[in-house]
């Protein structure tokens, strides 16, 4: 007569589920201490992700705004290495150029500064410059005013000055109407100037009229800085003709820039960072992986008695195998989620506080969870495997 061998009744996913659950419970100090090293590893990448995501939305809809058709010429080196000049008639030759569909600039005057009033010291400039400006300029360049009025053809013709934001700033002037001293007269603030993102020049500069620095303040009428725009399909053709256009005798001594490259290195900048930060979220995600296998060393150690009795009731290897890395893969998949929460919050919290776009990193949750996970499989792929290799009546004897 042959004797039916017992075949150990599957496990099925609740069942695994429960069984896992009921280790990491009945250990619960222990369990969380090991999922906060994933958590906050998971917490790490997906913050990281989900600042830097936004961070550079916020960059692309800046240059969206502002557009990258802009291009800015400015003096640069004669041949024996002192400062080259554009000539007076910089600008009107730009507006020449076929593809530009607008052009300013501004002038340096020169030895001429500006104080909050004349009992400061003249020496005392505070790194501020005065500049002549064209009507147009702040249309060109995309800027705006914070408060007051830009230079218009009545101004212009008269002591009326619009301020850089951080000149403003300097000089404690919040609103129009104050006065400022420079040129050894008074000049009525009638604007102030928000942070000027493609002309970052114009935050530290007092702008005044172009005829009016010309006629009061000895300014000699050369532009030092031309910006221009000109289509986008052209951008590149116009910056190889810019220099020859604007000074036709000596082109080598005009230096173009294109101010969006800036931001595009910003950007850049940032996903460099991003892959850094990455790498230290991906560090303290292994520290939380030798956390959970060390925790689930111990659990089997601890749980010999509980191996052996559930071996001697018919339970095979494979299944005391599954029990314990299914705890493991509960206790690292618990420790992700939280982490996906935290860091949610975090990269939420400080996108709404800078005032960027919220950008939900999906790719960042879905490496979050998967690399949770796989960390506890790998985690607990050993000490399940010593637990199943436990004889039953060893694990009885040592319990």
């Amino acid at each position: 007569m042959v004797t039916a061998v017992p075949v150990p009744a599957r496990l099925g996913m609740f069942d695994l589920v429960r069984a896992g659950l009921v280790g990491v419970v009945g250990r619960p100090a222990r369990a969380v201490l090991s999922a906060l090293g994933i958590g906050i590893g998971v917490a790490a990448m997906v913050a990281v992700l989900g600042i830097t995501t936004a961070s550079q939305a916020q960059l692309s809809a800046q240059l969206s705004a502002l557009g990258t058709n802009l291009l800015k010429a400015a003096p640069g080196n004669t041949l024996f290495g002192d400062t080259a000049q554009l000539p007076a008639n910089a600008i009107d030759m730009a507006r020449r150029i076929g593809p530009v569909t607008a052009a300013s600039g501004t002038g340096t005057v020169k030895n001429c500064f500006v104080y909050r009033s004349d009992l400061v010291d003249p020496r005392d400039t505070g790194g501020l410059s005065v500049l002549a400006a064209k009507l147009d300029l702040l249309d060109t360049v995309s800027a705006r005013l914070t408060a007051g009025q830009w230079l218009n053809a009545a101004t212009e013709r008269f002591p009326a000055v619009v301020l850089g934001a951080a000149a403003a700033h300097q000089l404690g002037i919040d609103r129009p109407g104050r006065q400022v001293y420079l040129g050894g007269l008074r000049f009525t603030v009638v604007g102030i100037l928000a942070p000027a993102t493609l002309a970052p020049e114009l935050d530290t500069s007092a702008l005044v009229g172009w005829d009016q620095a010309a006629s009061s303040l000895g300014f000699d009428g050369r532009p030092t800085t031309v910006y221009e725009r000109s289509t986008d399909q052209s951008v590149e053709g116009v910056r190889s003709i810019l220099g020859a256009s604007l000074n036709p005798e000596h082109p080598e001594e005009v230096a173009v820039s294109r101010p969006s490259d800036a931001l595009r290195a910003q950007v850049a900048a940032k996903a460099t960072f991003l892959s850094l930060f990455l790498g230290l979220g991906a560090v303290a995600l292994l520290v939380g992986g030798v956390g959970v296998a060390n925790t689930m060393v111990i659990s089997v150690l601890e749980r010999r008695s509980e191996i052996g009795l559930r071996r001697a009731m018919g339970a095979s290897r494979g299944q005391v195998r599954t029990q314990f890395l299914a705890e493991a893969v509960l206790l690292s998949g618990l420790g992700g989620l939280f982490g996906v929460l935290l860091g949610l919050i975090v990269s939420i919290g400080y996108a709404l506080s800078s005032g960027w776009p919220v950008v939900v990193p999906v790719s960042g949750i879905a490496a979050g969870v998967g690399a949770s996970v796989l960390i506890g499989t790998l985690a607990g792929w050993f000490p399940a495997a010593r637990a199943a290799r436990l004889p039953p009546n060893t694990a009885l004897v040592a319990g």
